[in-house]
């Protein structure tokens, strides 16, 4: 973890806050909470912590984090953003308004004795709800009720953090139905900020894209399958997580395969815009920034008929959506049809879908919460 020039302590002399739970990848959650603390003056970032695998790829647009002090370096991430929020956040308690983003930063709320409370839900925390029963399978069998326990008490302080809060905002029309069914909030739907400036269309190498962070979700061990069976076509994976090793091995012997890990916000830029189209097919996704990102640059999108891409990508026009769980197959069969005189058609029509995402209008509906 780096604690070093670009984040500093709290030091409870700031009236209004961004909390976000903390910057560990270039993902697009970061990139929002950057956004808003950039766009919105006045309104400090904190974080539980920066860690080195955002340090060298993201892009903080002179934002500097604000983090606890040393007494809680020593903690894993996940514990620390824990404690850092569970216990409280001191300098938020004078805040006039604090908007909270991330699933472990809403638990602060407890701390802020008054102002606006407004929280912005990427998705209501799967491991705590409709995903509960998966993660507590992936620990050792004798730390298994220890886990169940943990996971009960902190979904009962997230659901108390989110009655408390004055106004609860989602990424999309699917985080709203999914968090009302689950906690019975009802939310308003702003889209997440995509920054039409930083993505533009830079020309057509011979590569497709994946940009889908390396975690089993978002399926990219799929895409990396279906380009080995077609090696006359190129894939480059920009991306990072938790199956890189693995990912990495499967695609080791694939010639025509390139797996780059993380990459810095200015080198996705360049790969994006120089791209055919963009593969991104993960398992309901909440919204998926990374297919508007693409879209901002000209390049349509091999999706999947799933979550929030539906809200972004349109069948034939942007994109090629596939049907549900798509297999080898399936992928193969989209690659094919998306060639690179099929993709640069759809150029324009990604341009104009990209805009109706734009940060302008991201940032003017929290402007109109904050005044």
């Amino acid at each position: 973890m780096r604690l070093g020039p670009q984040i500093s302590q709290a030091t409870g002399r700031t009236r209004n806050w961004i909390l976000y739970d903390y910057l560990q990848v270039n993902g697009g959650a970061e990139r929002l909470a950057i956004t808003l603390a950039d766009s919105l003056p006045g309104f400090s970032l904190g974080v539980s912590g920066i860690y080195d695998s955002f340090a060298g790829t993201g892009d903080l647009r002179g934002v500097t984090p604000v983090a606890p002090g040393a007494p809680l370096c020593w903690l894993p991430r996940v514990p620390r953003a824990l404690a850092t929020f569970g216990l409280g956040y001191p300098a938020i308690e004078q805040a006039d308004c604090v908007i909270y983003s991330g699933v472990y930063a809403p638990l602060a709320v407890a701390r802020q004795a008054g102002g606006r409370k407004i929280h912005y839900c990427h998705t209501p925390p799967r491991f705590a709800f409709d995903r509960h029963d998966e993660y507590v399978q992936r620990a050792p069998a004798p730390l298994r009720p220890a886990l169940r326990l943990a996971i009960r008490r902190y979904r009962r302080s997230y659901l108390e953090s989110l009655g408390a809060m004055d106004t609860v905002l989602v990424n999309s029309h699917h985080v709203r139905e999914r968090l009302a069914r689950l906690t019975g909030i009802a939310a308003q739907v702003v889209y997440p900020p995509i920054d039409l400036a930083g993505f533009r269309f830079l020309g057509q190498e011979d590569y497709y894209l994946s940009v889908g962070r390396l975690e089993p979700n978002k399926r990219v061990d799929r895409i990396i399958a279906a380009f080995r069976a077609m090696p006359g076509k190129k894939l480059v994976v920009a991306s990072g997580g938790s199956e890189l090793a693995r990912l990495a091995a499967l695609a080791a012997s694939a010639r025509n395969i390139a797996v780059l890990g993380w990459q810095s916000q200015a080198s996705m830029a360049r790969l994006i815009g120089n791209a055919i189209a963009v593969i991104y097919i993960p398992s309901d996704e909440d919204f998926g920034m990374s297919a508007v990102e693409a879209m901002a640059a000209g390049k349509p999108v091999i999706g999947v008929d799933e979550g929030g891409l539906r809200e972004s990508i349109i069948d034939g026009k942007t994109g090629i959506m596939l049907h549900f769980d798509p297999d080898e197959t399936a992928l193969c069969a989209a690659i094919t049809e998306l060639t690179a005189e099929a993709a640069a058609n759809m150029r324009l029509a990604c341009e104009r879908r990209a805009r109706d995402f734009s940060a302008a209008r991201f940032v003017s509906a929290f402007r109109a919460l904050i005044t």
